[in-house]
């Protein structure tokens, strides 16, 4: 339940949101070109120190390949690094592009992030969508589909088995053995984004918990959930009970007061979707002009009281168990983002 409120005008409306709901920082790891990147990881190593004072239970980052104008730190080793400032935290990726990977590798670095964490690592996976990040580590585009389907059951025998020996259309290991196992038994989990309905019913036939990603509407959500579920109970793997989301977070002391800080970097960054061909902008050819509806049902904005209206409507409609949130984008300074995080924490500190 959710304690009385205090004097900041919250109220008790949220009476029903579980305990069992973890919160995780998904970061922001990009940044306009000609930042300061040894000043940007300190600010990381510093909002993952004070999101764990804040009760927070993980932190995500993302990936990208090519990703100028805007600079990105590769997400492996940015997780091995920032696993230093939090012990007892879970870290992870949401999402590596594992596509247009080869999954030795990634099987090798996810075992040896989990031994870094202390078994307590994520690898979130994804198909990728940009045709130049494919083109350039020389993967055709249009087999996406059958590398990525073919590689999550190759990276769980990599981190199980003995002696891996596999022939298929990809990916070949002549009866080899990983490196190293995971600490995890059976390995990290695997989550899988993506925002087709295709690709949550590919989650689902993997026995992989479906990443909920920051674009998609309420209602397209709802559809999107309901097929995931539809399929998983049919299949061997229906014990899977993590429902991740991530959802773009803006919270100030007043609702204008936030859009005002925050709402330019939003847009900035949807802006540079849009750009690149992502799934739910890409449809917006001026973002700009039609960002107040777009946002409507994607982002949560609001004061304290209203974030944790929104964030019970999200818990109660789809049995969330991970909602990460994103606080920050290209532009929006590293005060904004700590501000935050405090109100995150006296949001979280009123579920018990």
């Amino acid at each position: 339940m959710v304690k009385n409120i205090n004097d900041n005008g919250l109220n008790s409306r949220q009476s029903n949101l579980e305990c069992s709901m973890r919160f995780g920082l998904f970061m922001a790891t990009q940044w306009p070109e000609g930042a300061d990147l040894t000043n940007e990881i300190s600010n990381l190593c510093q909002q993952t120190r004070v999101a764990q004072e804040n009760g927070f239970s993980s932190v995500m980052v993302g990936q990208h390949f090519l990703s100028e104008p805007l600079q990105m730190i590769q997400a492996e080793p940015l997780v091995a690094r920032l696993a230093v400032e939090a012990e007892g935290m879970t870290f992870g990726l949401a999402i590596l592009l594992l596509a247009m990977q080869n999954p030795v590798v990634v099987a090798e670095y996810a075992a040896s992030l989990d031994w870094i964490t202390n078994g307590r690592y994520i690898l979130g996976v994804g198909l990728g969508y940009r045709r130049e990040e494919f083109e350039a580590l020389n993967v055709d585009f249009d087999e996406r589909t059958s590398r990525f389907e073919e590689a999550i059951p190759l990276i769980r025998r990599l981190w199980t088995e003995e002696e891996v020996s596999h022939q298929g259309k990809h990916f070949t290991v002549g009866g080899l053995s990983a490196s190293i196992k995971p600490k995890t038994p059976g390995g990290p989990p695997i989550w899988v984004g993506g925002d087709v309905a295709a690709a949550v019913r590919r989650a689902a036939r993997l026995g992989c918990p479906w990443i909920v990603p920051p674009t998609m509407s309420f209602n397209d959500i709802l559809a999107r959930i309901s097929a995931y579920r539809e399929v998983i109970d049919k299949g061997k793997y229906n014990n899977v009970k993590a429902q991740p989301l991530i959802r773009e977070v803006i919270i100030g002391q007043t609702r204008r007061a936030a859009i005002e800080a925050a709402g330019p970097a939003l847009l900035a960054k949807y802006e540079s979707y849009a750009s690149w061909g992502q799934t739910e902008t890409k449809g917006e050819s001026r973002l700009a002009d039609t960002f107040d509806s777009f946002s409507r049902d994607r982002f949560i904005i609001g004061d304290e009281a209203e974030v944790i209206d929104e964030i019970v409507r999200y818990k109660e409609t789809f049995g969330v168990t991970d909602f990460l949130v994103r606080i920050q984008w290209p532009g929006f300074g590293q005060n904004g983002v700590l501000d935050a995080i405090s109100r995150l924490g006296k949001v979280k500190a009123l579920i018990s």
